[in-house]
């Protein structure tokens, strides 16, 4: 390993925006993982950088800790990941991430509409839920849900 490949981790925090106590946080939850030097300052690979920025886009899609750590937890300890590595990640999460995207485009068409609530509080919800119709589907918003 390049001695160029570690970065301390005040540049850690710098380069992905994250503080140090998260990236610390991160550490303990093995996420990321550092080298100690002989004066015990942690060290961590260039290659972390996109470690943590993945971590920061995941949460802001709505996945959660768990799903990060056990996609994370396929790169290789030590190395950096390569091209195969992360498609591999993406392959993965690809289903998610439409399903994802199909939600968010369904909430923005309908919330100017009848989300089928039953709440019938706008005048279009008359129109497309007439008596509430989607209620006898079950509760909670059955047009954008379902």
């Amino acid at each position: 390993m390049n001695r160029n490949d570690l970065i301390p981790i005040g540049v850690l925090a710098r380069r992905t925006g994250l503080a140090v106590s998260a990236i610390r946080y991160y550490e303990e939850r093995g996420l990321v993982e550092s080298i100690r030097t002989g004066g015990n300052q942690r060290r961590f690979l260039r290659s972390d950088i996109r470690r943590l920025s993945f971590i920061l886009i995941a949460q802001k899609l709505g996945l959660g800790l768990a799903e990060i750590e056990r996609e994370l937890a396929s790169l290789p300890k030590g190395r950096t990941p390569t091209v195969l590595d992360w498609q591999r990640i993406s392959r993965s999460l690809r289903s998610e991430i439409d399903q994802r995207i199909q939600l968010l485009t369904r909430t923005r068409h309908k919330l100017e509409e009848c989300i089928g609530c039953g709440c019938l509080s706008l005048d279009r919800c008359q129109l497309y839920n007439k008596e509430d119709r989607a209620g006898a589907a079950g509760p909670g918003p059955r047009f954008v849900l379902d």
